[in-house]
């Protein structure tokens, strides 16, 4: 049985996934004036970058694991599909609880000087 045909789709479909975060974060930011932006809009693009940023840092500390790939081509595929949407999720968890890792309060503070905004107090979090 030739499998080419389902190995192909699958890592097409892990491909396509894998760039949907940074193409998310790339729209957002390319469509933005945020010199009018709300606080809320504001810190929610930090806390993405900071989610983006911590999601990278994790694929690349699962890449220092051996592994041992026993499977065909498409299983290859698909685990990492899941792998990958696993540490998505767990990025986003991770920037979302008691302040994340601080990344995005400092974008955060440094965008609101940048723009000209009003000053925000040093340790105040938006949320």
């Amino acid at each position: 049985m030739d499998f080419s045909n389902v190995t192909a789709m699958y890592t097409d479909t892990y491909a396509n996934a894998s760039n949907q975060a940074a193409d998310r974060l790339q729209n957002k930011l390319n469509g933005a004036d945020y010199a009018k932006a709300t606080d809320d809009e504001l810190m929610d693009a930090c806390k993405q970058f900071e989610a983006y940023f911590i999601e990278q840092m994790f694929k690349e500390m699962v890449k220092t694991i051996p592994s041992e790939s026993a499977g065909s081509g498409s299983m290859n595929s698909m685990m990492d599909y899941y792998k990958d949407q696993m540490i998505q999720g767990i990025a986003e968890e991770a920037s979302n609880q008691n302040g994340g890792f601080g990344l995005a309060q400092m974008l955060y503070e440094q965008m609101r000087r940048n723009y000209g905004l009003d000053s925000v107090s040093a340790g105040t979090i938006v949320e």
